[in-house]
């Protein structure tokens, strides 16, 4: 950017797309837009309403610094701090997988099944997310299931501290519940027996992992990503424990690769006592979300 150029908010904008797009990234213009509202302290919308403007040195200065850390690869959202997940804003940090419309299925589809659930439930259902980060999937459920207890678990405790920050942030410090360890094993134990379990676990296979692309493979956790034994290993020790901790007519729902999601389909259908249900597809027709019942049978 020439210093002796008269850079308005659209000059900007069209200099900065094209840049992006030739460092490889795949929405260019958005990210333009995004990393200088973030830079001048506004919204994305003021910008339009503003493209002959000419921002203050300051303001260019830090859009410069953004846009150079970007085309290294850095995210966007962990550039500007936040990221939308389900309408709603959540905090992100380098400590966290950034939340992806993928994983929005998984809400969806655990709201059907609890909405469902709940009319017959003498007791507020309890629900687990195992792994949850930012916390995205559990609060998504609690501001929509105002009667449910939540459980939100996970190994790291730094992803354990923005979770916190962002239950507080949403005001739900009554209704979810941290808890830090491997899976299932963080859970009090004085609970005997949980309703709904939901996980978008690790499940990138080492082999997998060293083609991601650059700004996931070198800024996102690696912990939260990667799962041995082709990338299934966490997923069915998850689904072994679950049978353990899930209740009467309990159910399960995790999201994998569309890649794994036939082999989990096997495991529980070789598997006794589970009821496989329905798979459900991104909006890419990939097979995203995997869950199964415990039929009340199996739990005298």
């Amino acid at each position: 950017m020439s210093a002796t150029q008269v850079w308005t908010i659209k000059r900007l904008l069209e200099w900065t797309t094209d840049y992006l797009r030739s460092q490889g990234s795949e929405s260019p213009r958005l990210e333009a837009e995004v990393l200088l509202a973030h830079a001048r302290g506004c919204q994305r919308i003021d910008l339009y309403t503003s493209f002959s403007c000419e921002p203050a040195e300051e303001e260019r200065s830090r859009f410069r610094e953004l846009v150079r850390r970007r085309a290294e690869g850095m995210p966007v959202a962990y550039l500007v701090g936040h990221k939308e997940f389900y309408s709603l804003d959540f905090r992100v940090a380098s400590d966290c997988l950034i939340p992806r419309p993928e994983t929005e299925h998984l809400v969806v589809s655990a709201l059907d099944w609890a909405r469902k659930r709940s009319r017959s439930a003498s007791q507020p259902l309890r629900i687990v997310d195992v792994g949850t980060g930012s916390g995205c999937v559990a609060i998504s459920l609690a501001k929509h299931l105002p009667d449910c207890q939540i459980y939100a678990l996970d190994i790291s405790s730094k992803a354990l501290q923005l979770a916190a920050r962002n239950i507080a942030d949403h005001q739900l410090e009554n209704r979810i519940i941290l808890c830090e360890g491997d899976l299932l094993a963080a859970l009090p134990g004085d609970l005997l027996a949980v309703d709904l379990i939901v996980s978008n676990p690790p499940y990138v296979s080492p082999a997998e992992y060293s083609q991601l692309p650059r700004d996931v493979r070198d800024f996102e956790p690696k912990l939260a990503l990667v799962s041995e034994d082709e990338g299934m290993e966490i997923s069915l020790r998850l689904l072994e424990q679950a049978e353990q901790s899930l209740g009467s007519d309990g159910a399960i729902m995790l999201e994998s690769s569309p890649m794994l999601v036939p082999r989990l389909e096997q495991w529980l259908q070789a598997r006794v006592g589970w009821r496989l249900l329905p798979t459900v597809k991104d909006l890419h027709g990939h097979p995203r979300i995997v869950a199964a019942e415990r039929p009340a049978a199996n739990h005298p």
